[in-house]
């Protein structure tokens, strides 16, 4: 939500009477003096603030009341000029919302405000609303600085120490800062001089630390450091075409072309087929931070804990952009979103994801997998959220023998010739990527104990001895070649 379409919607709420507004921010200065703006340029109303410790603190008659007494702070309210229109900010009360008593208060309060011009803005880093209050509060997110809030702090932070930057690199570390708060930019601007006692391209690795710190907080996202290629990957070719062709869609001279930002793949396949090693591709040969998202993190137990920590992630991925944001195992996380008996909270969070993927703008490519695309809403699979859907089915004969060799290059980089490639993909039908490399490491083992090199025979004995995983999958697998063949979802092997 930007900060301008933040101030209308406020605004908007305030002149329509809401009685209780919850703005969940962790930036509190930032929040407080635009929430002043706010009323001093839309309405003419008087201004209150209230936390646990200082109590009131706007007028002097006030100082200190209520402190330490969060229900004594909801009679302040009450006790107001009924006359007078009054916006009342109650501070981290978030965490007094449990209490029973506090909870009638407020109940009653939302009935009483509606008719006298008085609004309760509570002010939190995280939202935590009782089922009990869930009718009577309205959520709003508060917005990470925009690119003009962040220009303009710079400017003020290098003219207090006297720092000059070109615009070229001003508008680096602008592009490099958005996603951090203003108190975070501060800080990390604080040591950028502590360490350099300058400001240059060696600040921008600072800036990025900084923003893998936020990463590792949230518990949400996981911040990966890979090296795997192309050559890493063997077949997949047409994927691997459609990869190299968008390679430089991020790019200045990609933006003066005219070229939309790329949104994303869908992968399907079975267990093993590369999906995953795909998005760790995917990022390193375009150069871009990969974030991966564990969508079970997302779900809570709190009423609107889980559509917040869906904005939560899509905050910190935008700030993180350009990246990829690599969502594995989709459909488990959405499978029968129907008929799930969870108050409609799926619903929700499919909502604000299906919208963000719609309408994003940012540099986010997004690489979700799954195994069984029928478990997906068919709302998902509509052109416009994601770029294409390519099927990773089980590699064909010319594609087992390429990743028997990208596996043993790396393993016996001077002696992978002397293994017969020919006659161990003609022995693996139906074995995906990831059992074909189980495989050699088996036979590696077996050479191991008898003390001698391992040999292709060894790891045909590993192959004679294995399942694989495709004879329980054989149903699924038909289908999603059925729907290549009718064109639904491309194949990412050119056979």
């Amino acid at each position: 939500m930007p900060k301008l379409f933040f101030q209308k919607e406020l605004a908007l709420l305030l002149k329509s009477y809401y009685s209780i507004i919850y703005i969940h921010s962790c930036e509190e200065e930032r929040l407080e003096k635009i929430l002043k703006k706010i009323i001093r340029i839309n309405l003419n109303y008087s201004l209150y603030s209230w936390d646990f410790i200082e109590g009131y603190h706007n007028n002097p008659s006030d100082l200190k009341y209520a402190a330490n007494n969060p229900l004594k702070a909801l009679d302040f309210v009450s006790q107001l000029n009924k006359k007078n229109p009054a916006v009342v900010i109650l501070k981290d009360f978030h965490l007094f919302l449990k209490d029973l008593s506090v909870q009638r208060k407020l109940k009653n309060l939302a009935h009483s405000l509606k008719t006298e011009s008085k609004t309760i803005i509570i002010t939190a880093n995280e939202i935590n609303i009782p089922l009990a209050l869930q009718e009577i509060i309205t959520i709003i997110d508060f917005p990470l600085p925009q690119h003009y809030e962040i220009r303009q702090e710079l400017k003020q932070i290098f003219a207090y120490s006297e720092v000059s930057v070109d615009n070229i690199l001003l508008d680096k570390l602008v592009r490099g800062c958005q996603g951090l708060s203003i108190e975070r930019i501060r800080r990390v601007f604080s040591k950028i001089f502590t360490q350099y006692n300058e400001v240059t391209e060696k600040s921008l690795d600072l800036i990025l630390i900084e923003k893998k710190q936020i990463i590792s907080q949230t518990q949400l996202l996981e911040f990966y450091l890979n090296k795997e290629t192309l050559n890493d990957l063997g077949g997949l070719n047409n994927l691997k075409e459609w990869l190299r062709r968008r390679s430089g869609a991020f790019s200045q001279k990609a933006k003066r072309y005219g070229l939309p930002v790329p949104k994303g793949l869908l992968l399907v396949g079975i267990q093993g087929s590369g999906k995953s090693l795909t998005a760790k591709i995917i990022a390193n040969e375009w150069k871009l931070p990969l974030l991966r998202l564990d969508i079970g993190k997302i779900f809570g137990g709190i009423v609107g804990e889980s559509e917040s920590r869906m904005r939560q992630m899509i905050q910190i991925s935008e700030a993180m952009s350009p990246c990829v944001l690599w969502i594995d195992e989709l459909d488990k996380a959405f499978a029968g979103v129907e008929g799930k008996g969870d108050g409609g909270t799926t619903n929700r969070v499919l909502a604000t994801f299906l919208t963000w993927l719609a309408e994003k703008q940012s540099e986010v490519f997004v690489v979700a997998t799954a195994n069984n695309i029928r478990l997906l809403p068919i709302e998902i699979l509509r052109k416009g959220r994601i770029d294409d859907i390519f099927f990773l089915g089980l590699p064909n004969q010319v594609e087992r023998k390429l990743i028997f060799q990208v596996h043993l290059e790396k393993l016996r980089p001077r002696s992978w010739f002397k293994y017969n490639l020919n006659l161990l993909s003609e022995v693996t039908e139906n074995f995906s990527g990831a059992e074909i490399q189980q495989v050699i490491i088996e036979g590696m083992h077996l050479g191991f104990s008898k003390n001698i090199e391992f040999a292709t025979a060894d790891i045909i004995k590993a192959i004679q001895d294995f399942v694989p995983l495709a004879s329980t999958y054989k149903e699924e697998i038909e289908i999603l070649e059925e729907w290549v063949c009718s064109g639904k979802i491309r194949n990412a092997s050119s056979e």
